[in-house]
């Protein structure tokens, strides 16, 4: 039911009408009366009605000084004015307050109920109005973050779009005000992911930063455009946040690329930044945040960092694998300085692989092609760097264990002729090396001291005093000069006798006597 008031100054027409009309008919109820202007303003402001029956010529205040009011202040209200023959012209000027009722005085029942009942089709007519605005608007709001989704969506992608789209589309979101100097940050889920977690990487987002103007989808990227409002390094530091907790959550890492300032109406230049800063993860690896700056190419010039076959491949060859390893670092951090284009260092990449694996053995080939493909194909500088220094690991371990083998062999071999030749006085490194194995002395003197822990000469010394003292322990009649002479010491007992005494603590006669003991 509709409240209705009904304003005259003179008693018997206010309660005449108050009694004869059938207000419920009407769709309405006669919520109070007043005997002037005045008093109904007062009514009004204390209980709005939806309906005023008001004469025009009232004390203090009359009905069009009332209409007028009305509207200012309620203008939901709904107004029948009453006046006389001679009024009627004057009551029609209260069309501008939005008056479209009027009655002409003395009126019947039917009149103003037929009256009564189209000012409550109208209050219909608007709260339906009002509804349908209303579902609209909540439509609108429900279906705005898609719309604005779908339009940040094709501003970045579709060159038809322009600055006049930004216009409206920024009106429709309530983004007119502002300065439109913004950021562009994409995100990239890094391993297998499911399409829930971009938009949880989008909620994030939005709650971290705190303030985006818009955000969206695109492809299997997370799109979100942030005012360029905070400290540089205040934004790094959320965008961090943003990684951090999603990672906490959904245990996926989540790389991110930040474009430079600039106008929205620059929307697509700075997406196709991010576009070409994003896959320079390469270098930077999984789960960075990388700027234009991170990616700006060095002057480093192409030729310096060949793939250097002196050093790398040398240590492989030889079995040193702390040489290697550091080799290894060295040249994979000159090559993510450099900023090649991606193609590019791989292809330096593949070239040290290849040149690495031909030292080791062939049957072992097939097996480090399969790892050639994983290295062409990883994601990242880092997970290159992982696979190539596993390969070059295992080829080291292989050629250190066959140099090992190789070693021990040649090893073998002097101490074979060192056996068969003690008796020689001319026994040494140079002729063994020279004359019998046909190597270099100097690296034949390194290898057999590291694999006896002794030169090579103190090493014969030390064998002839063990045998000078095997000799001697079996007692017999043993002469000295017999036994340097049998040992390498030529004909020279004395000197003999000398090194003897030196290594033994006694002379080799007092030694055949049981004198003292040995000392070596």
């Amino acid at each position: 039911m509709y409240k209705v008031l009904l304003v005259d100054d003179e008693r018997t027409i206010l309660e005449g009408i108050a009694q004869v009309v059938d207000w419920r008919s009407a769709g309405t109820e006669l919520a109070g009366t007043a005997r002037n202007g005045l008093e109904a303003w007062d009514r009004i402001v204390a209980d709005p009605p939806d309906i005023v029956i008001s004469d025009i010529r009232m004390p203090g205040m009359d009905g069009i000084q009332l209409a007028a009011k009305v509207a200012e202040h309620y203008p939901q209200t709904r107004f029948i004015l009453l006046s006389g023959y001679g009024e009627f012209a004057y009551a029609q000027s209260a069309m501008q307050y939005g008056v479209k009722h009027y009655l002409l005085k003395p009126c019947n029942e039917a009149a103003i109920a037929e009256a009564l009942k189209e000012a409550a089709a109208e209050l219909d007519q608007s709260l339906e109005n009002e509804r349908f605005v209303a579902g609209m608007k909540e439509r609108l709001q429900k279906m705005l973050p898609h719309v604005k989704e779908q339009f940040l969506k094709e501003f970045v992608t579709n060159k038809t779009y322009g600055s006049r789209d930004w216009d409206y589309y920024r009106q429709l979101f309530g983004l007119e005000h502002g300065d439109w100097t913004v950021r562009l940050l994409l995100f990239e889920l890094e391993g297998a992911f499911e399409f829930e977690h971009l938009f949880a990487v989008k909620n994030i987002a939005e709650d971290i930063l705190g303030h985006t103007l818009l955000s969206s989808t695109v492809g299997d990227r997370v799109l979100v455009v942030v005012p360029d409002t905070l400290p540089l390094q205040q934004l790094h530091e959320r965008i961090a946040g943003i990684r951090e907790t999603f990672v906490r959550y959904y245990k996926i890492d989540v790389t991110a690329a930040l474009s430079e300032a600039g106008p929205f109406t620059n929307a697509r230049l700075l997406y196709n930044e991010t576009l070409a800063i994003l896959p320079y993860r390469y270098y930077l690896g999984e789960g960075s945040l990388i700027t234009k700056r991170d990616v700006e190419l060095s002057e480093t010039v192409v030729t310096e960092i060949a793939p250097d076959d002196g050093h790398l491949l040398q240590y492989i060859r030889t079995g040193r694998w702390s040489e290697a390893d550091a080799e290894i670092e060295q040249l994979f951090h000159q090559l993510s300085d450099a900023r090649l284009g991606i193609p590019v260092a791989k292809s330096f990449v593949a070239q040290w692989f290849m040149a690495m694996i031909r030292l080791g053995p062939a049957e072992a080939m097939n097996r480090q092609m399969d790892r050639f493909v994983a290295l062409m194909q990883a994601a990242t500088l880092s997970a290159v760097q992982a696979l190539f220094r596993e390969t070059a690991q295992e080829l080291t371990k292989l050629q250190y264990e066959s140099n090992v083998t190789k070693h021990s062999a040649i090893t073998g071999k002097v101490l074979a002729i060192i056996d068969s030749h003690l008796a020689d006085p001319e026994l040494s490194l140079g002729g063994v090396a020279n004359q019998m194995l046909y190597m270099n002395s100097d690296y034949l003197g390194k290898l057999f001291k590291k694999e006896t822990g002794e030169k090579f000469s103190n090493y014969v010394m030390k064998v002839r005093i063990a045998k000078a003292k095997e000799a001697l322990e079996q007692g017999g009649d043993i002469k000295i000069f017999e036994l340097a002479e049998a040992l390498g010491f030529g004909d020279n007992p004395q000197y003999f006798s000398q090194v003897f005494k030196k290594h033994v603590g006694c002379t080799p006669s007092e030694y055949g006597r049981g004198g003292q003991q040995s000392v070596f």
